[in-house]
């Protein structure tokens, strides 16, 4: 009987995983291979160029779903700002598992990591800060205010993940999207 075929969305989730877990230079094929459930040879086969390819995949992957679950939430002008940041945020949750997920940005920015990814890691940035400066834009914050809200953010959804992991309490990565979603809807810094 022939090996389960293993469905790429899993096998990308897999590779994360280890991604997120290891970072870019701890992930070993060994590990690769035994979390999607295939041998060296057939993840090589899907991935000819090797590690490389394979976190370019799972980066790829995660930020398709970032633009479709976060990005393009943040963006539907069928709902209001207030709405719309409520289910960016709730997206965010999801993506980083309530905060028991690593960003995939501090995975990939470890010395080689950084050198592969850091074009890939700065435009993602980019996006990130874009979205959020529009929300806040939309909530009627000028375009100062709403830029900084944007970068602060962005800098505490980063903080948060790395201190629930160091702290291993996940209610602070909880308590810092609370305190964001309030930021914007009360226009405090």
């Amino acid at each position: 009987m022939r090996p389960k075929k293993v469905v790429d969305k899993d096998m990308l989730i897999g590779l994360s995983k280890v991604f997120r877990d290891k970072g870019y230079e701890g992930a070993s094929l060994k590990e690769l291979a035994e979390i999607t459930g295939l041998k060296k040879a057939s993840l090589y086969h899907r991935f000819p160029k090797g590690k490389q390819q394979m976190a370019e995949a799972v980066f790829t992957h995660i930020d398709e779903w970032v633009r479709a679950n976060i990005f393009s939430v943040l963006n539907d002008k069928s709902k209001t700002p207030q709405i719309r940041l409520k289910n960016g945020l709730m997206n965010i949750k999801k993506l980083y598992a309530g905060g028991k997920e690593s960003c995939i940005f501090n995975a990939f920015s470890k010395e080689t990591g950084m050198s592969l990814f850091e074009e890939s890691i700065k435009n993602s940035m980019v996006e990130w800060v874009k979205a959020f400066t529009e929300i806040g834009l939309e909530l009627m914050l000028p375009i100062k205010k709403s830029k900084a809200y944007a970068i602060q953010t962005l800098i505490e959804i980063q903080g948060s993940l790395i201190v629930t992991k160091g702290l291993n309490d996940i209610n602070l990565f909880e308590t810092t999207l609370n305190h964001i979603e309030k930021r914007y809807l009360n226009k405090q810094f």
